[in-house]
């Protein structure tokens, strides 16, 4: 496994990644579609900016090291949940339950399929989470 560096430092801000923007399920195919003809795997974050779990893990995920390796292997979508009013449609199509919490990662193997829907909402406590901890679980879905 890759490990974090000494030059990744969390910022003493949270990221706001999240653009209140409704996305329609065809847009979600497409981005899925459009990443894999790519060779990448499709990355789907469901989040909020007033999560600090969701602020966290985009946190970690900005580090270089593991910013690096994302980009290098999967296309990143974030999905806006707003107060779990907005994009919860999305959900269901992918095999989550809604309203149990966020973040929620999705990741999608080269075949389009979901490979970690048995672990995706353990990152709903990110915060408490060890970087490296967070690094390794997208390293071990790299396909």
């Amino acid at each position: 496994m890759l490990q974090i560096g000494g030059n990744d430092q969390m910022p003493s801000i949270m990221p706001s990644l999240y653009d209140g923007i409704n996305v329609s399920r065809a847009e979600l195919d497409t981005f899925v579609t459009d990443t894999l003809n790519k060779g990448k795997q499709p990355l789907l974050i469901f989040g909020a900016n007033w999560c600090p779990d969701a602020r966290c893990l985009d946190a970690v995920m900005q580090l270089p090291t593991l910013e690096g390796f994302l980009d290098q292997h999967f296309a990143i979508m974030r999905i806006d949940v707003g107060e779990y009013t907005r994009n919860m449609s999305l959900m269901e199509p992918l095999g989550l339950a809604s309203q149990e919490g966020i973040p929620r990662i999705v990741i999608l193997g080269l075949d389009g399929e979901s490979i970690n829907l048995a672990t995706n909402d353990q990152w709903r406590s990110a915060r408490q989470s060890d970087p490296q901890d967070i690094f390794e679980y997208f390293q071990s879905f790299k396909k």
